[in-house]
Order: C-alpha cells, then structure tokens, then sequence
C-alpha cells in the first residue's frame, strides 16, 4: 500500500537550547537584548528545519479515511482491491499517547482527525478526507496493520503531529525515512513547549510506560 498554522513563540529555559549555552564562570551576564536574539535565532534555526518538501518521494496510494482510531492509527479503505476492504494503518516514526492517558490521548487523536477533514459551512459534522500513504521498508507491522507515512493536502501528517506536540517521534528501525525531520520537529515542539511537553501540563510517562503501569 501505498500543516499548520504559525504558533506564536515563547520564551523557554536557556538551559534547555541546544544552540546557546549557559556558561557557570563570573563574568558579566549577556545583556537581555542580545540573550533573546540568542533564543530567536535559536527557535528559527529549528523552524527552518522543520521545513520539508511539499509532497511524498516515494511510491505511494491513496485512500478513503473511514475513521481515526487513535493519534497514530486509522482505518482507510484500500482502492486496489477487487472489494471494499476496511484496513488499518499505523502510522511510522511516531508514538501517540494512550486513549486512556489523558487529555493528551484524546487531544491527539481529535487533532488528526482535525487534520485529515473537512468541515462544511452548512454542516458542523467533519467529513474525512482522502489521504495519500508512503510505505517505507516494512510494510506491515505484527499485528497486520499496514505501516505509512500519511499526507494530506501536500503536508506529512506524522511529522506535523510530532511538530505540535501531540505525539513524540519513535524511531524503529528499518522504517527511518524521515527520521531527521521527525527529530527535528520533536526539538521544536520541546522548546516551545507545545502540547505533551508544555512545562504546566507535561506528559511524565512515555505511551509505553504507560501501558506498563495501567494493563
């Protein structure tokens, strides 16, 4: 088988930029002004990072979303066979938190189906789009679901996901295409605190952790 909005940008820890660093020694401290070019220059390093080619550069199908199940899975409906056949697909190189871990399973998951649809001006009701699936080298995982990257409307849909902090990036090895962008979209996120890694409200326990700790 075969993005966003701008977020407004915020002040975060010096500690946790990875291009300033924060010398212990006793001489004079920056001056504000240039400690928050600094931070600037920082945040956009890490935006144009995240930039990323507008369409998928791989073999690729596209389905009928039937229903999202969760932050990183969704039921489509697969085109190339004879009949209408239901499928799932797990998307690559992400970890969304569990349904049961709230807010952030259910943030997660609203959110991609927010993504994936469209909403009538007559009609409240969201209508599930058509989206395009990337394959990489495995092309299903144990359990029978299809593995994908997900694009709609020419943004990769797992990277976005990552990029506003609603899942974390899950490298697993051999599907590791967009591995440098989902790790940059991740640090991005971290540093602006968005979502699972908002400093008020932060997600302490990985989806895995989570699981372990409620069977």
């Amino acid at each position: 088988m075969g993005r966003w909005g701008e977020a407004q940008s915020k002040e975060f820890p010096l500690s946790e930029c990875p291009c300033v660093r924060v010398s212990s020694s006793p001489h004079p401290r920056t001056p504000a002004p240039l400690l928050r070019l600094s931070i600037f220059c920082c945040c956009c390093l890490l935006l144009v990072g995240c930039q990323s080619t507008p369409v998928p550069s791989g073999r690729t199908v596209t389905v009928q979303v039937q229903r999202v199940v969760s932050g990183q899975t969704l039921d489509v409906v697969n085109p190339t066979q004879q009949r209408a056949v239901i499928e799932r697909v797990r998307l690559i190189g992400i970890e969304a938190p569990d349904l049961k871990q709230e807010p952030w399973g259910s943030a997660a998951k609203n959110r991609f189906e927010q993504m994936i649809s469209q909403t009538p001006d007559h009609n409240q009701q969201i209508v599930l789009q058509p989206v395009v699936l990337e394959p990489d080298v495995q092309e299903k995982d144990s359990t029978g679901r299809w593995l994908a990257y997900v694009w709609y409307d020419g943004v990769l849909i797992n990277e976005q996901l990552v990029k506003q902090g609603y899942v974390i990036a899950a490298p697993r090895s051999p599907n590791k295409k967009y591995d440098e962008r989902f790790a940059r979209a991740q640090e991005y996120a971290r540093l602006m605190g968005y979502g699972i890694w908002n400093p008020d409200q932060p997600m302490r326990l990985t989806p895995a952790e989570f699981r372990r700790q409620n069977p």
